[in-house]
């Protein structure tokens, strides 16, 4: 009981901030879980459960507000939807320790984006066959290591030239695709404790939904997500630390 209470305390003020700065928290989840004892593949499909659970109301919302734009996302969606489970089946293969350090400068990326990232485009690269092959790679990376991919999405497309406002709708769209999808796939080779799932799942989305709650009271959000790169950036260095001893 001690363990869900920690593990719920945990995800929810993780929710809390990561949905201020309008991101997902699996990607500080699942390092936080494993160093606390869970075994790592178990962390990912905890981390993809409590993601899903959050970015699908999102998903809806968008839906019915109607600021999806299909064209753009159904090719990215599919993608992901192929891949993510492929990569998420990999990684029962792949050494863990290979998928650790993969994970580690996932972190790294993620929170240097975060920290400098800047919305610029370096590349003009706008066309349908671009939108598959970025769902077919950012699908295979985030089933492999067991994340939603909103965080390697959303630097991505804006390099490639998208225009940010589009990237944040796909992006709350597909990642959904993305999670469920390695979820399932994680669920059939790792045993899981499914109380916890729900224990972390609700945290998730209470802290989600406060955490939305909170961004309109005009909070600084470049602070916000500098606070986020720095958790990220600490995190990435402990398992740096992992790795050197």
């Amino acid at each position: 009981m001690t363990e869900y209470i920690l593990f719920s305390a945990i995800t929810l003020l993780l929710s809390i901030l990561f949905s201020m700065g309008g991101a997902g928290s699996g990607v500080a989840l699942i390092p936080v879980l494993n160093f606390l004892g869970v075994d790592f593949n178990v962390a990912k499909a905890i981390g993809l459960f409590a993601g899903a659970s959050t970015t699908i109301t999102s998903s809806v919302m968008n839906i019915k507000r109607k600021v999806v734009e299909y064209s753009f996302v159904l090719p990215i969606a599919s993608m992901m939807l192929l891949f993510a489970p492929l990569g998420a089946y990999s990684s029962s293969f792949i050494n863990e320790e290979l998928v650790k350090l993969l994970f580690m400068l996932m972190l790294f990326y993620s929170a240097t984006m975060m920290m400098f990232g800047k919305k610029r485009a370096l590349f003009h690269a706008e066309s349908k066959v671009t939108l598959f092959f970025v769902g077919a790679f950012v699908g295979y990376l985030a089933g492999l290591l067991g994340v939603g991919g909103g965080n390697i999405l959303i630097p991505l497309l804006a390099l490639l030239g998208f225009e940010p406002k589009k990237v944040a709708v796909a992006v709350s769209f597909v990642v959904p695709f993305s999670a469920l999808g390695s979820f399932f796939t994680y669920a059939t080779y790792v045993e899981l404790d499914w109380v916890l799932l729900l224990c972390v799942a609700v945290s998730a989305i209470v802290g989600g939904y406060i955490g939305n709650y909170l961004m309109h009271f005009k909070l600084e959000q470049k602070q916000i997500k500098k606070l986020m790169a720095l958790i990220l950036y600490a995190l990435a260095l402990k398992l740096l630390w992992h790795f050197i001893f």
